[in-house]
């Protein structure tokens, strides 16, 4: 399993690239293997469509057990809501599995934003394809309430434009409206663009499928344009 992270070049780490080229197949979500082109030569290249994951999973072993080198993408890491626990799962004992690490959307929009994931963080999808959209909100209710950054990914799509708004408002029980609040739209890709804004004031139509949402705990301040989040140093 190889983590391209967030999809620039420039982040995909030596470990990964080298996976992927030195593979006699690759297999993805079509969208993956449009961001892996550059380092494809002459593998073979199985793709598909969401919700697919399971089938690529059993693709993948099944031709790694009949003795190719088989890379399976992901984007950001491979371990975080990625295809690695698929695979480990049906992948028998005798099959030697790598997890390849990549940069996830949380420290890559972090790093862009500034430093707002120095202290204790929770990572929060709002996706409830595979999660109970009340699951999330009780994970959610809990982040906020024990004062974690909460970062969301899949905040919001046109299936689910509702999701982001009912999610803010568990927050703001536990959180002032002033509360930072940081947005990156295709992080560390063409067309990035960020925005560092409020809790109270984040404008929901500015996010959707490919932004990654970063909310500020109650010691995260503002500085110089940058969202920071002491880690207690004394300075």
């Amino acid at each position: 399993m190889v983590g391209l992270g967030p999809g620039g070049e420039e982040t995909l780490t030596p470990q990964a690239r080298d996976a992927i080229s030195g593979a006699d197949v690759v297999i993805g979500y079509s969208t993956y293997i449009k961001l892996a082109k550059p380092y494809l030569t002459n593998q073979t290249v199985l793709s598909s469509g969401m919700k697919k994951e399971t089938d690529r999973a059993r693709v993948a072993v099944e031709e790694a057990l009949a003795g190719k080198r088989v890379a399976v993408i992901s984007s950001g890491d491979p371990g975080v809501y990625g295809m690695a626990s698929p695979i480990l799962e049906i992948a028998p004992p005798e099959l030697e599995v790598d997890v390849i690490p990549g940069v996830t959307a949380a420290t890559a929009t972090a790093a862009v934003l500034g430093a707002p994931l120095t202290h204790d963080f929770a990572v929060i999808s709002l996706s409830d394809l595979l999660t109970p959209w009340e699951t999330i909100l009780r994970r959610l209710d809990a982040a906020a309430a024990a004062d974690f950054v909460i970062v969301l990914y899949n905040p919001r799509s046109h299936g689910r434009d509702q999701h982001l708004e009912v999610a803010r408002n568990v927050v703001l029980k536990h959180r002032a409206k002033e509360t930072p609040l940081g947005l990156v739209k295709d992080c560390c890709r063409a067309g990035e663009a960020k925005q560092v804004t409020t809790l109270g004031d984040m404008n929901i139509e500015d996010v959707d499928m490919t932004t990654t949402v970063i909310i500020g705990n109650s010691q995260t301040k503002v500085l110089n344009g940058r969202m920071i989040t002491p880690r207690g140093y004394v300075i």
